[in-house]
């Protein structure tokens, strides 16, 4: 018996080490069954996956490199039909876009025409590269993605001589094939074309910056626009923040508080999702 001691200990702190070990799903969830609702999950910043109810797998601004919150990394993800790039900026994933449509085979979305060409000039496949602009729409399979305004920059990382500029800034409207729609709303500051956005497309989940200066104020004033002839709005994430914020830097509280006041405590719900977690959208 005293032999097989040292066996029972080491499982047990296999066992043990197992359950401390936080679990990071670096590859999508399994395709959902017909008519079952897409999933989302948050990696840090602004880096998201949206995996539809078919399976369809869409990064949107996948800022790994550098990523001091980012749970993943770029040669485990491996499984991408769809990367969403909102603007030139690499925190918003303009460079890391680069390896994973290359290693993928994804189409590649960015925000401007001008960002598509530098990816092209990166050596993403001009196959893979869609080059569009706000007021576009691309449609894969059943999911729609349309290219609406962002009041922001796009500067590149590696400005050429070719492209010294990433173009329009832009967010993304994404409606899968069962009819749920998210927007993603990249950096942009509140304008009253969301309001339009609200209107015609109804999204059910709304994805908006939460940066460390921030005005509150500026984050209800988008959920109030987007609520605009459109009750479906029922939930929205805070992005484009750290995990653990630093002093001074507008809190999910403060948002919270400013979208309770302008638009009534209730109306909609401010998620807190961790990082890696599977959440399923759901009207």
């Amino acid at each position: 018996m005293k032999a097989k001691q040292p066996i029972i200990v080491m499982t047990i702190f296999a066992l043990s080490l197992a359950l401390l070990t936080p679990a990071c799903a670096t590859q999508p969830p399994a395709p959902a069954a017909q008519g079952n609702p897409g999933t989302i999950e948050w990696f840090g910043w602004s880096h998201f996956r949206i995996t539809s109810g078919q399976g369809k797998v869409i990064l949107v601004n996948p800022f790994i490199t550098g990523n001091p919150d980012s749970i993943v990394k770029l040669e485990e993800m491996t499984k991408a039909d769809i990367i969403l790039v909102t603007n030139g900026h690499g925190d918003e994933g303009a460079n890391d876009a680069i390896p994973l449509a290359q290693q993928t085979g994804a189409k590649l979305i960015g925000g401007g025409f001008e960002l598509g060409s530098w990816f092209i000039e990166q050596g993403v496949p001009a196959a893979q590269v869609i080059r569009t602009n706000p007021g576009g729409r691309q449609r894969f399979d059943g999911i729609t993605i349309r290219i609406v305004n962002s009041v922001h920059g796009s500067g590149l990382p590696k400005p050429t001589s070719q492209n010294t500029y990433g173009g329009p800034a832009a967010g993304f409207i994404i409606t899968l094939e069962d009819g749920y729609t998210v927007y993603f709303a990249g950096s942009t500051a509140a304008t009253m074309d969301m309001q339009l956005w609200g209107s015609a497309f109804k999204p059910d989940l709304a994805i908006l910056p939460l940066n460390n200066d921030r005005d509150p104020v500026d984050v209800a004033q988008m959920v109030k626009l987007l609520r605009t002839d459109n009750s479906n709005l029922k939930k929205v994430i805070p992005h484009h923040n750290r995990v653990q914020p630093p002093a001074g830097a507008t809190t999910v509280d403060e948002m919270e508080q400013a979208i309770n006041d302008m638009v009534g405590k209730g109306t909609v719900e401010i998620m807190r999702i961790e990082r890696g977690k599977v959440m399923t959208l759901a009207k």
